[in-house]
C-alpha cells in the first residue's frame, strides 16, 4: 500500500502479471479487497511507489535527511513514525506517484477499466483546433489513487482528539495534496498536422505534467508546511493562529522533525557522517549545515570527463578524455 508507511517494499506489487494480494505485505483489509478488484492496477501502483522514491531522493540529495533510512524493510523505514515535514512530504510524493502511474496506463490501454481522458474540452482552446486526442485519464488516476491510498487511513477509528487521530488526518490531508498536485499540473499539449507540418490542423489533449514538475511543487509545500495539532473536537488546527490555515493542495506536520545530525535507530535518521558536501555552500548543502558543526575532511579525487569534442562529417562526434584531480569534503 502506499499509504502503509507510505510504501514499504514496491517491488512486492509486481509479482508477474497477478499480484497475489495476500502476499503484499501492509495492506489493510479494505486495500486487500481493492486489490483483488482490481488486481492488474497493483503492478503500476508499484511503478508510481518507485518513481516516488527516486523523486524524494532527488528534491532531498542536499539536504541532512536524504531520503534514506536505517531500516531496510521498508524504503522510509522508522523516520515514517514520526509525524514530520519529511513524512508530510513522504505521503504526498507517493500518492502523486500513483495518481501518475495510473493516469498513464489509461491512455496506454493496460487497464480495462478505464482509457483516454474524457476531460471536457477548454473554453479558451481555438475553435478550429481540435480536442479529443488520447489524453492521459487524470480524473480516473486521481479517483482511484484517493480509493486506495486513503482506504488504510478511513478504516481507522481512534478516539477523538488523540494523538493516534491527529496523525491520521495528517496523513489524508497529505495524501489529497500530492493528487492535486498531479491534478493541477496536468496541461493541454497540441500536435500540428497538414502538409510537411505546415500546421494548418491541430489535435489537443489533457497531459500529465512531467513528475519532476510536481516533485518541484510538493518541495515547495514541504518548505511552508504548517504545523497543525488536534482540537477536542478532533480537528487538526493550526499551532500558530497568526499563519492562514492550509488548503487541500498544502502540506501539514504534527511533530517537529529530528536534527538528522546522528544516526539515530530510533528516530531512523542515518546521520550525515561521510556525507560529501559543498565547502563553498552556505545552503544545507554546505559543509557547516551538512556536518551539524561536527567539521569535514579534504580529500582528492580524479574526475574523467569527456572534452575536446569534435563533430566529424558525416556523422559522428569524436572526444577526448580529459582527467581532473578535484578537492572534495565530506562530513566527520
Amino acid at each position: 500500500s502506499l499509504a502503509m508507511n507510505p510504501i514499504q517494499r514496491p517491488e512486492m506489487y509486481i509479482i508477474g502479471a497477478q499480484p497475489v494480494c495476500s502476499q503484499l505485505p501492509g495492506l489493510s483489509p479494505g486495500q486487500r479487497k481493492l486489490c483483488q478488484l482490481y488486481q492488474e492496477h497493483m503492478v503500476f501502483i508499484g511503478e508510481g511507489a518507485r518513481s516516488a522514491i527516486k523523486e524524494c531522493q532527488y528534491q532531498f540529495r542536499q539536504r541532512r535527511w536524504n531520503c534514506s533510512t536505517v531500516d531496510n524493510t521498508s524504503v522510509f523505514g522508522r523516520v515514517m513514525k514520526i509525524g514530520s515535514r519529511e513524512t508530510a512530504f513522504t505521503y504526498a510524493v507517493s500518492a502523486a506517484g500513483v495518481v501518475n502511474a495510473i493516469s498513464r496506463a489509461c491512455r496506454e490501454g493496460e487497464l480495462s477499466s478505464c482509457g483516454c481522458s474524457r476531460t471536457a474540452r477548454p473554453k479558451d482552446l481555438p475553435r478550429d483546433w481540435l480536442w479529443g486526442g488520447c489524453g492521459d485519464n487524470v480524473e480516473y488516476g486521481y479517483r482511484f489513487a484517493k480509493e486506495f491510498v486513503d482506504a488504510k487511513e478511513r478504516e481507522k477509528n481512534y478516539v477523538r482528539g488523540s494523538e493516534e487521530q491527529a496523525r491520521m488526518l495528517m496523513n489524508l490531508q497529505n495524501n489529497e495534496a500530492g493528487r492535486r498536485a498531479v491534478y493541477k499540473l496536468a496541461d493541454v499539449a497540441c500536435k500540428c498536422h497538414g502538409v510537411s507540418g505546415s500546421c494548418s490542423l491541430k489535435t489537443c489533449w489533457l497531459q500529465l505534467a512531467d513528475f519532476r514538475k510536481v516533485g518541484d511543487l510538493l518541495k515547495e509545500k514541504y518548505d511552508g508546511a504548517a504545523a497543525m495539532r488536534i482540537s477536542r473536537k478532533g480537528k487538526l488546527e493550526l499551532v500558530n493562529n497568526r499563519f492562514n490555515m492550509p488548503t487541500q493542495e498544502d502540506l501539514v506536520y504534527v511533530d517537529p522533525s529530528p536534527d538528522y545530525c546522528l544516526r539515530n535507530e530510533t528516530t531512523g535518521s542515518l546521520g550525515t557522517q561521510g556525507r560529501l558536501c559543498n565547502k563553498t555552500s552556505e545552503g544545507m548543502d554546505g559543509c557547516e549545515l551538512m556536518c551539524c558543526g561536527r567539521g569535514y575532511d579534504q580529500f582528492k579525487s580524479v574526475q574523467v570527463e569527456r572534452c575536446h569534442c569534435k563533430f566529424h562529417w558525416c556523422c559522428y562526434v569524436k572526444c577526448k578524455k580529459c582527467t581532473e584531480i578535484v578537492d572534495q569534503y565530506v562530513c566527520k
